[in-house]
């Protein structure tokens, strides 16, 4: 199929036009926000906080739309076209518009859960639907309107660590409070402690948290930071602080229940050791 890319951009710039005039509150004397993309890296509590905002029924249903790996299943579920019929700016037009459309959720703020791996081809993209904008920062206002960026972090980056590489040994992702399993990629298999893959992990998750930074910095945002430690600690009230960020009614926190258990456990503990001793010593 031929590509015609002012046609396209002009019909993306028609579909998202609100973008460039978010809402006023009056009240407050603020713009109101649009949405908000959460900015974190793998095992920082961002299934916890994604299901703890969808449930509020009133701050969308965030999910990672631009992992690269899951794009053609939600394309899929979302029932576009197949990719291969239409050119790739078609594509990513229709992809971005129904992306939207799902991180609403029918509420009125849209919501993205959005690793730092995947941040740079999101760039992309945006860059090829609305071109000639000068920064990412314009080409998300452009694309998504007017977010509040929220970066979720955690502190402990051994624990972080230690946690993302049992994940992908065992294939178990996420529990529920009752100890159910609600996502798991890979049949039940024992870890295996490994010092080196811990240490490359660590320094990988410390590069990434700084690349998030220098990014922010890049682009002037001053983002809502969000630590893990807090979030995994007292959910409630973190859902309380970021619905009030968003300026939007928050629930009663009574009525506040996380969907996602943790899943440390002596295992955990114990590598945390073995790594402290082993590296203590080298």
């Amino acid at each position: 199929m031929t590509s015609h890319p002012a046609k396209i951009s002009a019909i993306a710039a028609a579909i998202f036009s609100k973008a460039t005039a978010p809402a006023f509150d009056e009240q407050h004397g603020h713009n109101m926000f649009d949405g908000y993309i959460i900015c974190g890296t793998p095992r920082t509590g961002s299934t916890l906080l994604c299901k703890l905002l969808a449930s509020t029924k009133t701050t969308g249903d965030p999910h990672s739309f631009y992992r690269r790996q899951d794009v053609l299943e939600w394309a899929e579920e979302w029932k576009l076209p197949d990719r291969g019929t239409m050119s790739e700016l078609d594509f990513n037009v229709a992809y971005l518009n129904a992306a939207i459309a799902a991180g609403k959720g029918g509420t009125g703020l849209f919501g993205l859960r959005l690793m730092r791996e995947n941040l740079d081809e999101l760039s992309t993209i945006l860059d090829r639907i609305f071109p000639k904008l000068q920064s990412d920062r314009a080409r998300f206002g452009r694309a998504f309107g007017n977010v509040l960026y929220i970066h979720l972090l955690r502190e402990d980056k051994l624990a972080q660590a230690v946690s993302l590489i049992k994940a992908e040994q065992t294939g178990l992702w996420h529990i529920a409070p009752d100890g159910t399993e609600i996502e798991r990629v890979a049949p039940p298999k024992e870890p295996q402690y490994d010092f080196e893959r811990i240490k490359r992990e660590v320094a990988e998750l410390e590069t990434y948290d700084a690349a998030w930074n220098i990014w922010f910095a890049e682009q002037g945002i001053s983002p809502l930071r969000v630590g893990y430690e807090r979030l995994s600690g007292n959910p409630a009230a973190t859902l309380l602080g970021i619905c009030e960020a968003l300026r939007v009614r928050a629930p009663d926190e009574e009525d506040i229940s996380p969907g996602v258990a943790k899943l440390a456990d002596a295992t955990s503990l114990d590598w945390m050791r073995r790594y402290r001793l082993e590296a203590a010593a080298v």
